[in-house]
């Protein structure tokens, strides 16, 4: 692919030992192509190898066989080449605390052999790019959540990176900050950064990702678009809430839809199920409650979300749970 900023093919890790049979497989024959100039998402449970892929591309980690590029480099045979053009996103914080948000992005400069002038020039565009100019010698330790993971943010693209790798980057951030780090990827991908995005929030990957895949033992299991994502688990779906938790099991039989396709959640007194023809199910749905005198307190039509998406491919949702 010509305009692939990553190309990945069957990359294999293993810890522990140099075989299957000795060690731990994190990347197992695992396939990944991003494009320039986008944002791509990387999903996965705990362990599923999303870490060990960042580390990888980033050539913190070399691996035990495959393919891989990055910028049109190999990761292996052309590791100097890649780390000048990539920047790197951690889960925790590079920053020092008791220095200012100035005096941070100076220091990384330096550290990537700016000189001093042009070190000092960056860290402004930095600081302005990402709204912290009034913020410049605070201390980091008086940041808030947000502020802190947009320095960090703004560290890693001191010089300009055409890839830029986030690592789960708005874990722990509370909605606004999440909010403020959204806005800067944005940001970065408007002016042509490409952007591998790994996280476990489904939501990031849905506001954020032009293509996501999700990746479970090691392997992508499942790549697309977030629409194409949910579309392929099976449309719309409806959720019905009841006003009484005790009448779930008779409602769970009610449904147009065989009983192991329908969700419960007992704390919300959820039922949630698929459907094919949207107002026939709902209209259906209606009458039956009401036919079997079962009062509901809500009921919708809506597309999967991300999380189901999530869940049903790598195989944890647990489905219907009886119902007192």
């Amino acid at each position: 692919m010509a305009d692939a900023a990553i190309i990945v093919e069957e990359a294999r890790k293993t810890y522990g030992g140099s075989s299957r049979r000795s060690g731990r497989p994190a990347l197992d024959g695992l396939d990944l192509t991003v494009a320039r100039g986008t944002v791509h998402g990387v999903l996965g449970p705990n362990g599923a190898g999303k870490t060990t892929l960042v580390r990888i591309l980033a050539t913190l980690l070399r691996p035990d066989a495959g393919r891989i590029e990055v910028a049109g480099h190999d990761v292996v045979r052309e590791a100097y080449a890649v780390r000048l053009r990539i920047g790197l996103l951690g889960q925790h914080a590079a920053l020092d605390e008791e220095l200012g948000g100035r005096q941070n992005l100076e220091l990384f400069g330096r550290l990537h052999h700016l000189g001093a002038r042009r070190a000092r020039a960056r860290a402004d565009e930095l600081l302005e790019r990402f709204e912290l100019t009034g913020t410049g010698r605070k201390a980091v330790k008086q940041y808030s959540g947000g502020m802190r993971r947009r320095l960090d943010l703004a560290a890693s693209l001191i010089t300009e990176p055409e890839v830029l790798f986030l690592d789960e980057p708005t874990t722990g951030l509370d909605p606004r900050g999440r909010a403020e780090v959204w806005e800067s990827v944005r940001s970065l991908v408007g002016g042509g950064t490409t952007v591998l995005l790994t996280t476990q929030y489904l939501e990031e990957a849905d506001q954020l990702a032009d293509r996501i895949s999700v990746v479970d033992a090691g392997r992508v299991i499942a790549d697309g678009t977030a629409d194409e994502l949910k579309a392929a688990v099976g449309g719309d779906r409806i959720d019905v809430v009841l006003r009484d938790a005790g009448q779930l099991g008779t409602a769970v039989a009610l449904l147009p839809v065989p009983k192991d396709a329908v969700t419960v959640d007992t704390d919300r007194r959820l039922l949630s199920a698929p459907v094919t023809d949207r107002m026939a199910a709902l209209a259906g749905v209606v009458r039956a409650l009401e036919d079997a005198g079962v009062e509901a307190e809500d009921i919708a039509l809506r597309r999967p979300t991300l999380d189901e998406v999530f869940l049903h491919l790598t195989g944890d949702d647990d489905r219907v749970k009886e119902a007192a």
